[in-house]
């Protein structure tokens, strides 16, 4: 039976990740669920696909993406931005409120974005809300309209319709978001404001000390001091830090863990796969905010994930046009801030990983089971399982590739990290159980759906 066309249909693998281990299997599919887990050698009611050696995985949920559409489509758009986000293998991403116009922090905003994605999805997207100041009276009604929880920066965004919060607002959203038991996302750096500003032109390692790891550490131990004084007053609030950068923040966030905070956090496969050290002046694709940190930071990154302080990677995918980025000036002081990856990230982290020790189960773990679970999300994605959707992805661990452009399928075909030879092929990506894309080509048309909280 076509496994293309048919709403029943099986596949079959001697590696399939389930429960934590590869092992012989097939999986049969019916109305986009799985509805069955067999032995390998098992007869079912159609005659299983067979992919061989190759791994079927669950598809990718990718919490930290910045599809800027509306009012920034010219950055991004749910379209191009869902069809890269396929071809990563990514069943599902979580949609941030900037950089789109307006920022989704009210019910109104929020409508004008579901509008706005209408036939371009080719995956599922849930989305998170965002607080500011002005937004603080607009958040209960925010998350009752169905966001999965919300985002605030403690430093400027870059646009100054999304800015920042300070510690009395942190503390009345900690309060409200509680109540609902959804995460509360913050971008932490703080300005201390007490240095001479650093002038960075083209210059790399200027850029990286005009954001020291000072600026995160500090961010951090301000959200668990606001943490500890939430749960003083019987309120036990979900605190998550994105894109973390900083090492040195490791040791407080664990400690916080271990008191029984629920404090988490995230890193990115630049963070994880590059290093100040090789980033050449001028090239302003490297440049994001937080910045990409030296290669013993980038090690002890590693062993945060490894012990669990960091939960889980994601993309933090923020495009934005070749103009806004500098590429021809290498201004890096004036360059848009943004890593453009997320077609590319299991590969990135498949490559880096494996060097490591790390398994291809671990990468599985930490895009796909944690991040379901952070998003709440882990009873129907992230893993293969009974009644869950067939999210499913078909992946060649033991093929090479050469990043190039030319295969990029988001809007605009630049990333930091083109010429990079890296492990790792997806085959095939399914969206409960429809078939989006094989072997380089997107397939049919988008059939992803928006997904809202208690959906």
């Amino acid at each position: 039976m076509n496994s293309i066309n048919s709403s029943v249909f099986a596949l079959k693998s001697t590696q399939i990740a389930i429960h934590g281990e590869l092992t012989p299997a097939q999986i049969l599919i019916k109305n986009g669920k799985i509805t069955t887990i067999a032995d390998y050698d098992a007869v079912l009611a159609v005659k299983a696909e067979d992919f061989g050696d190759q791994v079927i995985m669950p598809g990718l949920v990718d919490t930290h993406v910045h599809i800027n559409e509306p009012g920034r489509t010219e950055w991004e758009g749910f379209n191009t931005g869902t069809q890269s986000a396929a071809a990563g293998g990514i069943t599902c991403v979580v949609d941030m409120p900037l950089n789109c116009t307006p920022v989704t922090t009210n019910v109104n905003a929020l409508r004008q974005k579901l509008d706005s994605l209408k036939g371009k999805l080719w995956i599922d997207c849930g989305f998170w809300g965002g607080v500011i100041p002005d937004s603080l009276n607009d958040l209960d009604e925010l998350l009752k309209a169905g966001v999965l929880g919300v985002k605030s920066f403690t430093i400027h965004s870059g646009i100054d319709d999304f800015p920042k919060v300070e510690q009395q607002h942190l503390s009345q959203a900690i309060d409200i978001l509680a109540k609902h038991s959804v995460p509360y996302l913050i971008h932490a750096e703080l300005d201390s404001g007490d240095s001479e500003p650093v002038e960075i032109g083209d210059n790399y390692q200027s850029f990286l000390q005009s954001r020291p790891k000072s600026w995160e550490n500090n961010a951090i131990a301000m959200m668990i001091d606001l943490a500890e004084k939430a749960k003083s007053k019987g309120v036990l609030g979900k605190i998550h830090i994105v894109h973390l950068s900083s090492a040195e923040a490791l040791p407080a966030i664990k400690s916080a863990q271990q008191r029984g905070l629920q404090l988490s956090a995230e890193s990115c496969p630049h963070y994880l796969t590059l290093v100040a050290e090789d980033i050449p002046n001028g090239k302003t694709l490297f440049k994001c905010c937080p910045p990409i940190r030296e290669q013993h930071n980038r090690e002890h990154l590693w062993q945060g994930l490894a012990d669990g302080t960091i939960s889980f990677i994601v993309s933090d995918h923020s495009p934005c046009t070749p103009v806004l980025k500098h590429i021809n000036t290498g201004d890096i002081e004036k360059a848009w801030g943004g890593i453009s990856s997320l077609q590319f990230g299991l590969s990135i982290i498949w490559t880096e990983a494996q060097q490591r020790g790390y398994s291809l189960l671990d990468v599985v773990n930490w895009m796909a089971t944690e991040p379901a679970n952070f998003a709440g999300l882990g009873h129907r994605k992230g893993q293969i399982a009974y009644g869950y959707d067939a999210d499913l992805v078909v992946f060649d661990p033991e093929a090479t590739y050469r990043i190039d452009r030319n295969m990029i399928k988001y809007r605009h075909k630049i990333t930091p990290y083109e010429g990079r030879e890296v492990h790792g092929i997806v085959k095939r990506t399914y969206v409960r159980g429809q078939l989006v894309y094989n072997d380089n080509q997107l397939i049919g048309k988008p059939i992803g759906l928006p997904i809202l909280a208690n959906s």
